[in-house]
């Protein structure tokens, strides 16, 4: 392999995964808005993720309640707790 094929596939590995990072962000950042009357399903939820590090499920409530509806779509969407960090809930 030439110099020039291997700076040419490095070019397209990092164009690759720069493509696949945009594509991961678009999806991941907007998940689809829940209205406050689901709170408790997005309390179990969250719950479930957060396992032993939950706060307390009325409190979880109150800040639920107070929420946006893309927070709380926010927070049904994250799968870790670093996710659900990441939402204003």
């Amino acid at each position: 392999m030439t110099v020039e094929q291997s700076y040419f596939l490095k070019g397209r590995h990092h164009l690759f995964t720069l493509l696949l990072s945009s594509i991961g962000l678009v999806a991941c950042s907007k998940a689809p808005p829940v209205p406050a009357s689901e709170c408790k399903q997005v309390v179990a939820h969250a719950k479930k993720v957060l396992k032993e590090n939950a706060p307390s499920s009325s409190k979880m409530m109150k800040q639920c309640k107070a929420a946006s509806d893309d927070a709380r779509g926010c927070v049904m969407a994250a799968d870790k707790p670093v996710k659900m960090m990441k939402c204003d809930f």
